[in-house]
């Protein structure tokens, strides 16, 4: 890293950046609203991602301006889908509050309110997303149990937010489809 200022962090930052919106903008085939939120949404899930690697936080100063942009453009672009999308935010940041309550030291309120910024760029897909996330999880979770044994395993804190991330880009690429289907199965 440079130090003279991130140089280098910054690099990398748009570099992935760019190799996340590049599908984004391809596989997009559901109008102008959610291409724009899509790649607005990977332009600040990069970053958030990257700061809780290093540092285990998702800071308000990026959640907050995400939320608000999410609430400007939804609305004036696509007004009429705006209810299901802050409907969608409240629920997925009501399950994960939930969990955040029953267990504090699981994850930070931080991931609580990416979620829910996740709600309002994705509407019902982020039920999506948080399923991917979980399931990327779960999948590092049993590596690193396999790896360091179940007592170190247990111990071991891996941050959330990436998970969030991950599992946005997924809902972004594959859309409410696995939703749809699961819910025509009941």
């Amino acid at each position: 890293m440079n130090s003279a200022g991130g140089d280098d962090g910054d690099k990398t930052e748009l570099t992935v950046s760019m190799l996340l919106l590049a599908p984004a903008v391809a596989a997009d085939d559901h109008g102008a609203t959610r291409l724009v939120l899509g790649l607005v949404l990977v332009a600040f899930l990069v970053p958030l991602a990257l700061i809780d690697l290093r540092r285990r936080l998702l800071p308000d100063r990026l959640t907050a301006p995400a939320a608000v942009l999410a609430l400007l453009l939804g609305t004036a672009l696509d007004p009429a889908g705006e209810p299901e999308r802050l409907i969608a935010a409240l629920v997925a940041g009501a399950f994960l509050l939930v969990a955040w309550c029953v267990r504090p030291d699981g994850m930070s309120l931080g991931d609580v309110k990416l979620v829910a910024v996740l709600g309002l760029f994705l509407g019902r897909g982020v039920a999506v997303a948080l399923f991917a996330a979980l399931i990327a999880g779960v999948i590092v979770g049993a590596e690193i149990v396999r790896r360091r044994g179940l007592a170190a395993g247990r111990r071991t804190t891996v941050p959330f937010g990436p998970f969030l991330a991950l599992g946005a880009v997924v809902a972004l690429l594959v859309g409410e489809a696995p939703l749809d289907a699961y819910l025509a199965s009941l």
